[in-house]
């Protein structure tokens, strides 16, 4: 077509080579049109130029998003919950010496002297859990002090004043709750002296207490019976012939009653109960006491 054009102009003179001179003008229009139609713009390195929209944000080093919006409150870093810390709490009653989780012979003798001046119920176990939490707290209410459950400076030497230095039996006593107080009726001759109320048997002669441990009772259906008694048989390898339960130094005082250890007392503690008997769970106290109680012997059970 360009050649016939050419050749067209050739024969028609200067109006000719005007008309082709247009005609390729258009013709170069059309042929770049045609050569950029679809075609993807290239970077100086040949690798494709960022698309034109705006991109999303993307993960940095750090996490945060690379846009220009401003992060959430939950990643800003001026959130208080990114940046602060909780400030530690002064005692207002000085250094705390003790708290809860402490454990050692420091807490055995805390809990020794709060039992003294009777804050705290129960045998010294040398760990700070929430009963000496509780106690520590009674006993500074009671001093008008802060009452924070943390054995600080001050608290620490009010009970100093108070109380007297425990001594080993106060510090390691041998039953878990306090003995109870002898009934009269323990106060004289070989007596084994047993409190429903504080859970103890004491092993007594002649108002003096040689040795005390915990017992165990039996339910409401099969109750412990109480009043006066006396040992009418010892046997230390017995076996229930009704139960089928060992019986270990068995001390029998009324019926089919007795004084016996029970290895079920010590696996389970307080949370079961006896068919009447009274049972101890320390082995080697229900033994050695065995040995000494004779035949005869009186047995005092009250509430």
């Amino acid at each position: 077509m360009l050649r016939s054009t050419i050749g067209h102009t050739k024969q028609h003179g200067p109006r000719g080579r005007a008309a082709t001179t247009a005609a390729l003008a258009a013709l170069a229009v059309l042929a770049l049109a045609a050569a950029t139609v679809g075609c993807t713009p290239e970077t100086v390195d040949g690798a494709p130029a960022a698309p034109s929209t705006t991109p999303r944000g993307t993960a940095t080093d750090d996490a945060k998003p690379a846009t220009s919006r401003p992060p959430s409150p939950e990643a800003s870093p001026s959130s208080p919950r990114a940046t602060e810390t909780p400030t530690p709490q002064r005692d207002p009653q000085g250094t705390v010496l003790m708290k809860s989780g402490s454990e050692g012979r420091q807490v055995r003798e805390l809990q020794a002297r709060l039992r003294q001046i009777g804050h705290f119920d129960r045998s010294p176990t040398g760990y700070y859990g929430t009963v000496t939490v509780a106690a520590v707290r009674s006993f500074q209410g009671k001093r008008g002090l802060v009452a924070t459950g943390r054995t600080d400076t001050l608290t620490w030497q009010k009970l100093l004043g108070m109380t007297h230095a425990p001594t080993a039996a106060e510090l390691h006593p041998p039953t878990t709750r306090p003995v109870g107080k002898p009934d009269k009726r323990c106060m004289t001759g070989r007596v084994l002296c047993i409190s429903k109320n504080s859970r103890t048997l004491s092993w007594m002669i002649d108002g003096r207490v040689l040795s005390s441990m915990d017992v165990r009772f039996g339910s409401q259906y099969t109750p412990t019976r109480e009043g006066t008694f006396s040992v009418y048989w010892k046997s230390r390898h017995h076996v229930s012939t009704i139960y089928h339960t060992a019986m270990p130094y068995a001390m029998f005082f009324s019926g089919g009653q007795a004084v016996h250890y029970s290895a079920d007392f010590a696996a389970r503690g307080y949370s079961g109960a006896s068919h009447g008997c009274v049972n101890v769970r320390d082995e080697g106290k229900i033994a050695a006491l065995f040995d000494q109680v004779r035949t005869g012997d009186k047995v005092v059970v009250y509430g």
